[in-house]
């Protein structure tokens, strides 16, 4: 028998300031991304689906819940299913006025492939 295994990221987060929230807490789905998980849900209707496993994020959390209610089943939390560390996290990357505009910052682009 085989399996297939879906792996997807959450929807729009609410964040106007443009910060790389990584694995802060309280970040949540803009109204946008609760419109992306719900389309979501709808989608998953037409998969067999057996477990969800779900970063502990709250933004994850709440992209999983219309695919968990879709198919009846509870959430698993996975403590292991979070953001890779970076040196970034809480900073503002937006073009022009965040941590790129300053050249400190810089050394950790090198390999943008490589969690910093």
């Amino acid at each position: 028998m085989s399996s297939t295994v879906h792996v997807l990221r959450h929807g729009e987060v609410e964040n106007p300031n443009k910060i790389l929230y990584g694995r802060q807490p309280g970040w949540y789905l803009s109204a946008r991304g609760q419109e992306m998980a719900a389309t979501l849900g709808e989608w998953s209707k037409s998969i067999d689906l057996g477990a969800l496993h779900v970063s502990p994020l709250q933004r994850a959390q709440e992209t999983a819940a219309p695919i968990a209610a879709a198919h009846k089943i509870e959430i698993t939390t996975d403590e292991r299913l979070i953001e890779a560390a970076n040196i970034f996290e809480g900073k503002s990357f937006e073009l022009g006025s965040g941590v790129l505009k300053h050249p400190s910052s810089w050394r950790h682009l090198y390999n943008p492939w490589k969690p910093s």
